[in-house]
């Protein structure tokens, strides 16, 4: 699969691009079957919503303490992460050789894979789940440019309910002021200088199978989940070849993977 000149012109003009039934449902529904696996064992690494959100004083001294084992039973798991080495399914997600010529399309060089951010299995829980707030991936990353896509994929149905993506088109074009973020580095919803922006979001109704790319400077958020069902994506991220991590960052924490491309008719 290639993209068009219009569908890669929306990339480069809004930051995000929508491939509806991308992947296949049974590949779906196997990645979903791993991933409840994990989650309900909590198979580290993980991320939970505690962690995202930031611990209290007495949390952290009750997961130091000896009484990590009572806590257990209280945490949400917000992420899986390192998903390319937990299963062979995920890695061959990772490695699709369809999608690669879409994505050497938006990068302009071949595809790298960087397991050092995303690599995730993400997840909204019914009701014990966080609001994702306004953020740029790339703020928190650190490589010599911006040349990197994220690649979500839906594995049910994603809604504003249970925390469908939601982006600012064209915010990756734009230059931003360190005011106009908060103390913990999120797109301020309380800065008027940020309202008139943050009211052109825009979202779509995923269904199981689709793919959204977007840019890593792209402004996105999530609504936490409301429903009474778990909704569970896969996320990772590809730069440019060429794109260097910074060295002594987080971003070289882990290799990356070379995905040459596949010419495919």
């Amino acid at each position: 699969m290639t993209l068009t000149d219009e569908q890669l012109g929306q990339f480069k003009q809004n930051g995000f691009l929508l491939l509806p039934q991308f992947a296949d449902h049974e590949l779906c529904d196997t990645i979903k079957d791993i991933a409840k696996a994990h989650l309900k064992h909590k198979v580290p690494p993980i991320e939970t919503e505690l962690e995202y959100v930031g611990k209290s004083k007495e949390e952290r001294k009750r997961i130091s303490d000896g009484h990590a084992e009572q806590f257990e039973e209280r945490i949400t798991v917000r992420r899986l992460r390192q998903v390319y080495h937990r299963d062979i399914v995920f890695k061959r997600w990772m490695e699709s050789e369809k999608i690669r010529p879409v994505l050497k399309q938006i990068l302009g060089e071949d595809p790298t894979i960087t397991l050092a951010h995303h690599n995730s299995i993400m997840t909204k829980m019914p009701h014990t789940s966080t609001e994702t707030s306004w953020h740029q991936d790339f703020r928190y990353w650190s490589f010599e440019n911006d040349n990197l896509v994220s690649v979500w994929l839906a594995l049910d149905e994603e809604y504003a309910d249970n925390g469908v993506l939601e982006f600012i088109p064209g915010s990756h074009r734009m230059a931003f002021n360190a005011a106009q973020f908060d103390e913990k580095e999120y797109f301020s919803n309380s800065s008027e200088e940020n309202q008139s922006l943050i009211s052109t979001k825009v979202s779509n109704r995923l269904q199981k199978g689709d793919v959204v790319l977007f840019h890593c400077k792209l402004l996105h958020r999530a609504n936490k989940n409301s429903t009474n069902e778990p909704k569970i994506s896969f996320v990772y991220t590809v730069k440019g070849c060429s794109n260097k991590a910074l060295e002594g960052t987080r971003s070289t924490e882990y290799p990356e993977v070379l995905l040459h491309y596949i010419d495919t008719p």
